[in-house]
């Protein structure tokens, strides 16, 4: 199988991907031109687009390593609800509350994936991955059966299009919780045990 382009991390990737995230973050999509992450991140241009061949992916990848540097944050310090749920629900929404307090760079990220297109596919694959990886863990599942798993996809599409709802203003905070909360009571219906607690 063929491992994402992006791998292993370089020095230079991690000044790009940063140097993406804060142009992102005050200026959103249209602030990050790739003339100027290559400057900011102090690699020539040709290098940059040998890393991401287009501004979209370079979001996408942008999206996949801040997820994945929220899923070090929530396993140090992992939900505490009592059922999977619960704890799935609190996940999501911290990590929604930490693309709340930069908005530029969620919409920056959630457009990019938006518009990706089949070249994206390896990007937007780890992205599913990554969320995949944190809803497993607050879960405490290692081995998913197929029903979970069919319910983590359908809780995954839920979270993305709750987080273009709020950033498009078409809805509030207060309702991204209550469709979270709501998705999440799927884990329930596919946990062979949940009826015997």
């Amino acid at each position: 199988m063929r491992k994402p382009r992006w791998k292993p991390v370089s020095r230079d990737r991690r000044r790009i991907l940063h140097a993406s995230a804060q142009l992102a973050s005050r200026g959103g999509f249209d602030a990050v031109q790739m003339r100027e992450v290559a400057e900011s991140s102090q690699v020539a241009l040709g290098t940059l687009y040998r890393y991401f061949p287009s501004k979209v992916h370079l979001l996408v990848a942008t999206m996949q390593s801040q997820l994945e540097h929220m899923h070090g944050t929530l396993r140090k310090k992992p939900p505490a609800g009592e059922s999977a749920a619960e704890r799935v629900a609190e996940t999501l929404m911290r990590a929604f509350r930490a693309l709340q307090r930069e908005p530029h760079l969620a919409d920056a990220m959630v457009r990019a994936l938006t518009f990706a297109d089949r070249s994206v596919s390896p990007e937007v694959d780890q992205v599913s991955r990554q969320t995949t990886a944190i809803i497993l863990d607050a879960m405490g599942l290692e081995n998913p059966g197929p029903d979970q798993l069919s319910a983590v996809r359908v809780i995954e599409h839920t979270w993305h299009s709750a987080l273009i709802t709020w950033l498009s203003g078409r809805a509030s905070i207060a309702q991204v919780k209550i469709d979270i909360e709501t998705v999440c009571r799927l884990i329930d219906l596919t946990d062979p045990g949940a009826g015997d607690r």
